[in-house]
């Protein structure tokens, strides 16, 4: 894989991420911007105990635009986009509307393909190989800033979930704070550990690995319905060997990630015959804390939980942070065991 680093007329980084050496992506950006200008600031929620980030200048972010206006797309003569391009393999940039910003926290775009019209599920697994490597490059070279505390890659995918843009693209934020979902976990563990001298997280995939809620296995890998799934269609997606992040991950890892991660997506796709609206994001362990009690894992969860029907949250969910799941996760996982190939 080939690596190359380049600045956007408005001095925001590109990296290329390429699977061929002899490439050159050397066509710099023509577009005349101004000078990145956020409003993003963080506030404390004193009674949760919480971050909360306000960014007033995201309300002009690009909305669904038509496809050949798409900004993810590589630059045509005459319409340059935000890759200078003609192609790409896997891109990332700065996000020009981000959420963190300026000294607190960094946000950045991954393009998986040039393809407008393709999906994740639809890679090779030679392409997921690379956009692993730029997620590990990129959780490496955010948690290294000064004022990151934690790197969370993720991908929204389908406008049920909200977004924005549909060309096939993540984001990684780098957050100046632990998120409140990794903290809570982390507590429960740090007490499981205290209390019984074991590691949760090894309890429950190896309870999963032994259960019947797996979904797919491979040597390296288990993709599972956890027990207590909060979403109608969720699937975790375990390393057998314990890591705290992307970048400890070992070449057979990496190698094994690909084709079980597809199966599960591909599964989603085919489960009502229609394209599967998800969030799909990486929990790893914070930058300078918990490190050796942490391990990193992949949950993948959809609102969809019938052809036809969405999951809103609701009072219950939105207000009290209680789930109620429309569907039984044992059921859930026969399932998708029976949407494969």
């Amino acid at each position: 894989m080939k690596r190359t680093s380049m600045r956007l007329a408005d001095g925001r980084e590109l990296i290329y991420f390429n699977e061929s050496d002899d490439v050159v992506r050397s066509r710099v950006d023509p577009r005349h911007l101004p000078d990145p200008s956020t409003s993003t600031q963080t506030r404390h929620d004193v009674l949760l105990d919480e971050w909360v980030a306000v960014a007033s200048h995201r309300q002009d972010r690009t909305h669904l635009p038509p496809s050949d206006e798409c900004p993810l797309c590589p630059s045509a003569p005459g319409r340059p986009t935000e890759v200078p391009a003609a192609d790409y393999d896997v891109v990332v940039f700065e996000n020009r509307f981000p959420s963190f910003a300026h000294g607190a926290g960094r946000c950045e775009v991954v393009c998986f393909t040039a393809d407008h019209a393709a999906s994740f599920a639809a890679l090779p697994p030679e392409r997921v190989r690379t956009v692993l490597e730029a997620w590990a490059d990129r959780t490496a070279a955010l948690a290294a800033l000064p004022d990151v505390a934690q790197v969370f890659p993720f991908e929204n995918r389908g406008r049920e979930i909200g977004v924005t843009l549909s060309h096939p693209h993540g984001q990684v934020y780098a957050y100046p704070f632990v998120t409140p979902v990794t903290r809570r976990m982390l507590e429960v563990a740090r007490a499981h550990l205290v209390t019984t001298g074991g590691n949760l997280f090894d309890e429950v995939l190896a309870a999963e690995r032994a259960g019947p809620r797996v979904v797919a296995r491979a040597a390296e890998w288990t993709a599972f319905v956890p027990a207590a799934a909060r979403w109608p269609f969720e699937v975790h997606l375990y390393p057998h060997r314990a890591v705290p992040d992307l970048p400890a991950l070992d070449e057979d890892q990496r190698a094994g990630f690909g084709p079980v991660y597809l199966d599960v997506l591909q599964r989603l796709d085919r489960l009502f015959g229609v394209p599967m609206p998800y969030v799909a994001g990486w929990y790893q362990a914070p930058v300078r804390s918990d490190r050796d009690l942490a391990r990193l894992h992949l949950r993948v969860f959809s609102t969809r939980r019938d052809r036809d029907k969405l999951k809103y949250l609701a009072g219950s969910e939105s207000a009290m942070g209680v789930f109620v799941n429309d569907v039984l996760p044992e059921r859930a996982a026969e399932l998708l065991r029976a949407a494969g190939p």
